[in-house]
This record gives structure tokens, sequence and C-alpha cells, in this order.
């Protein structure tokens, strides 16, 4: 080869090789799929509005007039105190996977480590994904949103006699203790402790409803009943905002469930169908449940039904069918009725918006379901083939959710009344905690 020629393939490979090497760069580099990314924002949106101002306005029309701006106060307080805490070290502890390794057991499969505290390495070119991409930075405003509703819903329980102070400080302890490990140990993937186990829970029945309603049931017996509970009529002040409450989670709950699909496919599609058919079905069978029982149907009653559906089928969403889901709903709109009316009156606990009777019973009633009704064999698109042995996998996630959240949360509870107190005087109870606690009246006349 003559020298010009080897000059001429060296200007030649000169000019080639930069667009060989960008050619590749491009090719390794993770594409968003616009779509995904689109989808995504949305979901997240929608489950932020389920709290607020969904979950503000249920809560709200239930409690008496005295106490609607404290129970919409604590949601909006909730929202702004688990979102700082979340970017702070909540994203990190439940979704970290350092030191994570499927099979074996180690402080890592109970929570995760700190390298993503303060949202360390995020930056605009983040992503994830199960399959097709989108920003990191979605993932975590989407997974914040179920941190801020979970704590949230606990409120229910103890509605009209907690301290505004003593609530934000449990609130923020029981989230770092409490939801963001179980979260982790559900979701987090290959060697958290649930993930691990095999437990189906697509969208929260454990990491959510289980959890949030047994701290309300443990939270509504430290703090003790309410003054005159139940001999005094406490009755909702405004079914009109508790019906537009649950109409706003109903919509919002669509972000919810096929959110948890993480992109905009044929899961998602399906989760938002089986979220519809269940949550139809459960708001009939808690009517028609107390329509039978006590003669006439009501508004509250409809709307305690829409959100039993809505929680029963939230683990399921992801791996049952269209008769899966009615199943579910129908069951759950009735037992979470008797749950929420004869069980509650004959155990004489005072769980006030019925978040144990609703969130709790309908998430343990929903992931149990979900072992059967994920199973191919009848209707699911999950990979279920033994059902006995799935079944016994769901109720270990729940026993050991119960077991976890309420030793937790009593343990939290009795440290804060020790310490600060929980609980208002009888003087700001006959009040209202919107004058005695914010110096506001949520009527003017």
């Amino acid at each position: 080869m003559t020298l010009r020629k080897i000059a001429g393939l060296g200007a030649l490979l000169s000019f080639v090789m930069p667009s060989l090497v960008m050619a590749a760069d491009e090719v390794a580099a993770p594409v968003l799929n616009a779509g995904d990314t689109a989808w995504m924002l949305t979901a997240t949106a929608l489950v932020l509005f389920m709290t607020i101002p969904g979950l503000a306005l249920f809560y709200g029309g239930m409690v008496r007039s005295k106490n609607i701006l404290s129970v919409m106060m604590q949601c909006f307080a909730i929202t702004g105190l688990i979102s700082i805490l979340w970017v702070i070290y909540g994203y990190s502890i439940a979704f970290d996977t350092t030191g994570m390794e499927q099979g074996v057991v180690n402080l890592n499969s109970f929570v995760g480590g700190m390298g993503k505290a303060f949202l360390a390495g995020v930056t605009p070119a983040s992503v994830t994904g199960p399959a097709a991409l989108f920003p990191e930075a979605v993932f975590i405003t989407f997974q914040m949103t179920f941190a801020i509703i979970t704590p949230a819903l606990i409120v229910g329980a103890f509605a009209e006699r907690m301290k505004f102070s003593a609530m934000l400080i449990f609130m923020g302890v029981w989230f770092t203790l409490v939801y963001a490990p179980i979260a982790h140990m559900v979701w987090s993937g290959n060697g958290g402790l649930m993930w691990d186990w095999g437990v189906l829970d697509f969208a929260g029945g454990t990491v959510v409803h289980i959890n949030a309603g047994i701290a309300g049931l443990v939270a509504c017996l430290v703090l003790g009943k309410r003054k005159g509970f139940p001999t005094t009529p406490m009755a909702p002040h405004n079914l009109g905002y508790t019906l537009m409450g649950a109409a706003m989670l109903w919509v919002g709950w669509f972000g919810f469930n096929a959110g948890s699909a993480l992109a905009a496919n044929g899961t998602a599609g399906m989760a938002m169908l089986v979220t519809q058919i269940a949550t139809a079905a459960a708001a009939l069978g808690w009517m028609l449940a107390e329509w039978l029982t006590h003669g006439k149907p009501s508004a509250l009653g409809i709307a305690s039904g829409v959100v039993a559906g809505l929680v029963a089928i939230t683990p399921a969403a992801g791996t049952v069918g269209p008769m899966g889901a009615l199943v579910i709903g129908l069951a759950a709109g009735v037992v979470c009725f008797f749950c929420a009316t004869t069980l509650k009156r004959k155990m004489g606990y005072d769980d006030s918006l019925d978040a144990f009777g609703v969130h709790g019973i309908g998430g343990i009633l929903g992931a149990i379901l979900t072992g059967v009704f994920a199973a191919p064999s009848l209707g699911g698109f999950g990979t279920v083939t033994d059902i006995a042995a799935q079944v016994w996998i769901q109720c270990k996630g729940v026993g050991f959710t119960v077991i976890y959240t309420a030793i937790a949360t009593f343990i939290i509870l009795k440290v804060l009344d020790a310490v600060m107190g929980l609980r208002i005087t009888e003087e700001e109870e006959a009040v209202g905690l919107d004058l005695a606690q914010h110096n506001e009246r949520g009527y003017n006349l």
C-alpha cells in the first residue's frame, strides 16, 4: 500500500470514526416514551387530586360543622409535610435497592438505604420504567402522591379529637417508620421481603390501605372515644361534600390503579376497566345491604360503598379480569358495610369516619381475593397456577403488615402521648377543633 493510500485511508477513518462513535452513543442513550410519560404525568395529577380536594371533601362532609376545617387542614398539612420528607429521605428509604439480593434476607430487605437521599443524582435525564422509559422525576412524584394519601387516610379514624401538633409529629414519624419500610418490602424489587415472598399488590392494597386502616384502628383505640360517643348524635354535617369527595376519589383512582402499570399499555387499560366494574359493584352491594338491613338506602352508604370497592380492587387491578373484579366489588360492598356498622357497634371502638371499616377491611379482603382471581383459570391475567399457595402468600403479606403496623403505630402513639399528649381537652372538643386549634370557623353566619 502506497503512502498516499495510507494517508487517504487515515483521513477517511478520521472522518468516519467520530460519526460511528456518535451513532453508538445515540443507540445506547435511553429514549423516553412520550406516550408513557404523558400518561404518568396525568396519573400523578389524578392521585394528588384524590387527597386534595377529594379526601378533604369526603372526610370534611362527614364530621360535625365545628370540625370541618380541622379535617381539611390536616389533609393539606399532611400533603405538604410528606412531600418534603419524601424528597429528603422517604424516596430513598422506599426505593433505594443498594444491598438487595433476591432470596437473601438482610437489613435492606426491610428498608432501603440513603443513596437517593435529597434525590441525589436525579436529573432531567434520569429515566425509569419497567419497559419503555419515562423521567425518574415523574416516578418520584407519582410515588410521592401515594405516600401523601396513606397517612391522610388515617385522619378519618381519629377525626375530631387529636391535637394538630401531635398529628403532624405522628404522621412524620409514622411515615418514616411504617409507610416507607412497608413500601420498600412490597414494591422495591428483588430482595424486598414481601416482593420475594411473591405478594401481589399492584397499586397499594397492602402498602396503602391495610397499612392506613390498621394504623387508624390503633389510633382510635389509643385516643379513646369522642365525648358523647355513641349516645350523642354525631351526624355528618354536609353529605353533599362527602358525595363530591367520593366522586373525586372515584375519578382520581384511575390514576392510582391504571397509573400503577407505569406505562400506557394493555395492563393500564384493563386496570381502568376492572376498577370501574369493582367500584360500581361495591356501591350497589353496600346500597342493597343497607336497604335490606335498615329499610332505606342512604347517600352516605353509597359513597362509602364506592370507596370500599376502590380499596378492594387496588391490589388486584393489574392481575384480575372483569368477572373477578365484579365479585371482589360485591364482596367489598357487603362486607365493609357490616364491618363499618354492625362490627363497630358490637366492638364499641370509635372509628370516626370508618377508616378501618373501609380501608382496613377492604384492603384485607382485596389482598386475599387477589390470590384467587389473579389465576388465569378464573379469568385473571396473573401467573398464579396454584390458587391455594398464592392465597397463603397473600395472607402472609396481610398478617405481616397488620402485626408490624399495629405494633409500630401503638409504640409511636404511646411515646408521643407521654411526651406531648395526643388529645385535645374536653372544653376544646366541645367548642370544636376549628376554633380551638385554628381560630377559624368553617361557616360564619
